[in-house]
């Protein structure tokens, strides 16, 4: 099935519901039977002796994960067996649901993890949990034991990615086996205890037709987008944070063509591509002498020696931004990246400022002659009130005129359509009237665009 058809299929509304939908903050809450000091002692007690009735068998790499979870609930419902205090039904269940999810998973995360409706994870100490539900923050009644189960939750997580949190290094990137992305901060920078934020991957990765399905982008510029990205087009997606960029990332990278090589470089691997001939690399941390640190920087210069067609990177934050419009500007085009900005003016300008961050004595004329010769496109996202995602610029970049990098808008967001009762935008994106000039470049490619894509469409109906 063609893309036309599957967005056509998605604007009818096949993909199920929107993420956007009500959802009732309370749905996954546990009923409490029990009094809560007497659950959290015998947790502690019957967690201590499931850890020494298995001992060794809970390191032992020759087991599965299966394997794993079979006798520690087999042994769990031996010791749960022996114990004297009375329970409930649901306490019990409840009780042994908590002890395996400490063993096998992280803890009170877990079903929190478990839920799909849940997008991100907000842990302010040991007895505050907060989560998103369709773009929305709601407490919970999770909570850790203490600081220190926080905290081995914390060091069991960014471990299984060879990385380490404490005092010398207070704050860590990893991610889950998902590609989850976490982020972890610890006393002495975290005043009230660790914090950690893990923002979840969807089980599947989405498609163009999804993000047409949540009105994040229009049928037309989906199809607009597509053709830059098989057109090799260097493309730029910016965006505050949790606007949406690496989703749209993502989507952007699944119209690069079957056959081409691409290397993704990340600080945590979140990238989801299902092409066959993908390159996958990861910045590592100084470790405790302070060596060993490998940055954004160092594996785009690499990436460079290793025969890319595409180089995806993704999030550009630092100076490895000039070795960007290095690869950009020495023939590897088609590539694609991140970073957060407020617009595509600013876009512009976080680039220059992070250029400058590299120590290369040049002019500003020259980093902006860079910066015009490497971007074609600029596609900015926000996230409105409502906790929604929308593409609110598709903007060309034309060139350089004076010490200006002149912009062009192609599809704009309609702000002036106003908004709804519960703050979502009524509006949508809005073809210009302008033409973009890069359109010879696709023809080059073979690739040729309608030019009723373009015709003007009046703001604010």
């Amino acid at each position: 099935m063609s893309l036309s058809d599957r967005l056509a299929d998605a604007r009818r509304g096949r993909h199920g519901t929107t993420p956007d939908a009500h959802i009732d903050p309370t749905s996954t809450r546990a009923r409490r039977v029990a009094p809560e000091d007497t659950l959290a002692k015998l947790k502690r007690t019957v967690h201590a002796s499931l850890v020494e009735s298995l001992g060794p068998q809970l390191y032992d790499s020759r087991l599965t994960g299966d394997e794993l979870e079979g006798k520690v609930r087999s042994a769990l419902q031996e010791v749960l067996a022996l114990e004297e205090t009375p329970l409930t039904v649901q306490d019990r269940a409840r009780l042994a649901q908590e002890i395996a999810d400490d063993i096998l998973g992280y803890g009170p995360l877990e079903p929190y993890l478990r839920d799909t409706e849940v997008t991100e994870i907000m842990v302010n100490g040991p007895s505050m949990i907060f989560v998103e539900r369709a773009g929305r923050l709601y407490p919970v009644e999770g909570r850790f034991t203490d600081e220190s189960h926080l905290r081995r939750t914390i060091d069991k997580i960014v471990a299984r990615v060879g990385r380490r949190v404490d005092e010398a290094s207070p704050m860590v990137d990893a991610r889950l086996p998902d590609g989850s992305r976490v982020n972890a901060i610890v006393p002495p920078l975290s005043i009230d205890g660790a914090t950690l934020t893990i923002r979840k991957f969807s089980s599947e990765a989405y498609e163009a037709e999804d993000l047409v399905h949540f009105g994040t982008v229009t049928t037309a510029v989906a199809e607009f987008l597509s053709s830059c990205v098989q057109g090799r087009l260097n493309i730029m997606v910016s965006g505050g944070t949790g606007a949406g960029k690496t989703t749209t990332l993502n989507v952007l990278s699944s119209f690069i063509p079957e056959g081409e090589r691409i290397i993704t470089i990340e600080d945590a691997a979140e990238i989801q591509l299902h092409q066959e001939h993908v390159v996958r690399l990861e910045s590592r941390p100084p470790n405790i002498e302070g060596r060993g640190e490998v940055t954004i920087r160092d594996l785009v210069r690499n990436a460079l020696r290793m025969r890319p067609d595409r180089i995806v990177v993704g999030e550009v934050r630092d100076a490895a931004a000039l070795d960007m419009l290095q690869a950009m500007n020495t023939g590897h085009d088609g590539s694609i990246s991140t970073t957060h900005a407020n617009s595509p003016r600013d876009t512009i300008s976080r680039v220059e400022t992070m250029v400058l961050m590299a120590g290369a004595e040049l002019p500003l004329k020259a980093i902006r002659e860079q910066i015009a010769g490497a971007f074609d496109l600029i596609v900015h996202q926000e996230r409105f009130r409502d906790g929604s995602r929308h593409i609110t610029h598709v903007t060309e970049v034309i060139g350089l005129e004076g010490d200006v990098i002149t912009l062009q808008d192609i599809f704009l967001f309609d702000y002036a359509a106003g908004f709804g009762e519960e703050g979502e935008p009524l509006g949508s994106l809005r073809s210009t009237g302008l033409r973009p000039r890069f359109l010879d470049k696709l023809a080059a490619e073979g690739i040729y665009l309608e030019t009723t894509m373009f015709a003007f469409e009046k703001f604010g109906g």
